[in-house]
């Protein structure tokens, strides 16, 4: 009997070079260490943390670095089985400073192209996107090509109409103006792929490219129109926004001393997984989420960092705000 993967992500993949120093210059800082990133895959090692089968479609370099990156898949539970090489591109390389509470500039080292923008639609396995209970992508894949035509192919897979019950697609809305010719294109392509997505998330800014600028709730309205099921609207300090046709939540962020605020959304979105594939009602799969990505803004790394079952319910617990337990497979 196959088993499929319960969470499928799609996109980005980097090594990602942290300071050892906070609060210091780039260019000051002395020593380094390195971990795995790139948002999709993130995504993918913080569901495994809570226990879900999750894989990631991904292209590195053919050389240590991209040997790298299948290793710490591996060691965070992670299938690697569709993350492949790419002979004529390195392994792109992130660095960042670290400056809380809120500076944290990041410098990608993936120009004029990545391998993880090399993904071709010929080579997916659209079998495994299909079957998967959630796929997960960016729109940092629709950037350029031929990734771009491999995302639409794998969003066209999953047919909105031949999803069962308890199946989602979700867009990460996670733009980035640096990886665009204009703000314009991106808008194009996101609206090319919302009409396969059960769910989309994403900032107010995020929203605004996707959908235009407005109050979190128009922008949310608009998502909804376009065919998504739920819009998620992260409001930054003032929590997270869900609505859905009949529902309206809003999540109250989880107070932490933040030490590196890059992993959170990352954080936020593997336990958004988890908790959609636990059934729960949408206020506990968001204050869980919360939780989660309050959790990795405390600590330094992103990967290395993401929480467990029992630290984001017992986050939760000290702030009288509970989870039910279990999960529904």
């Amino acid at each position: 009997m196959t088993v499929h993967d319960e969470l499928l992500t799609m996109g980005r993949i980097s090594v990602d070079v942290y300071p050892n120093e906070i609060g210091v210059d780039l260019e000051d800082v002395t020593s380094f260490g390195k971990y795995l990133g790139g948002s999709p895959s993130n995504v993918a090692v913080a569901a495994a943390r809570h226990g879900r089968r999750a894989a990631v479609i991904t292209r590195t370099g053919d050389d240590p670095f991209g040997n790298y990156l299948h290793r710490e898949l591996r060691k965070f539970h992670v299938d690697d089985r569709f993350v492949t090489a790419v002979k004529e591109w390195p392994t792109p390389v992130t660095f960042c400073a670290i400056k809380p509470p809120d500076d944290f500039p990041l410098y990608f080292y993936r120009f004029p192209t990545a391998p993880d923008l090399q993904i071709k639609a010929e080579e997916l396995d659209l079998d495994a996107i299909r079957n998967a209970r959630i796929f997960w992508s960016t729109v940092t894949g629709l950037c350029q090509e031929p990734s771009r035509t491999a995302h639409i192919r794998a969003h066209e897979a999953r047919a909105r109409t031949e999803l069962q019950e308890g199946h989602f697609t979700v867009l990460d809305l996670d733009y980035r103006p640096m990886f665009w010719d204009t703000e314009e294109e991106a808008r194009e392509q996101i609206a090319r792929i919302l009409p396969h997505v059960t769910v989309a998330i994403g900032n107010e800014t995020e929203c605004a490219v996707a959908v235009g600028a407005g109050t979190p709730d128009e922008q949310a309205d608009r998502l909804l129109a376009a065919g998504v099921e739920i819009a998620v609207v992260k409001l930054g300090p003032a929590g997270v926004m869900a609505k859905t046709r009949t529902e309206r939540v809003v999540s109250a962020p989880v107070s932490v001393q933040t030490v590196n605020g890059l992993g959170a959304g990352d954080s936020f979105g593997g336990a958004f997984c988890h908790g959609l594939l636990s059934g729960w009602p949408l206020e506990q799969v968001l204050d869980y989420a919360n939780a989660a990505g309050a959790i990795v803004a405390s600590r330094l790394s992103c990967a290395d960092a993401m929480p467990t079952p029992e630290e984001v319910t017992s986050l939760l617990a000290e702030h009288g705000r509970l989870v039910r337990q279990g999960a529904q497979k």
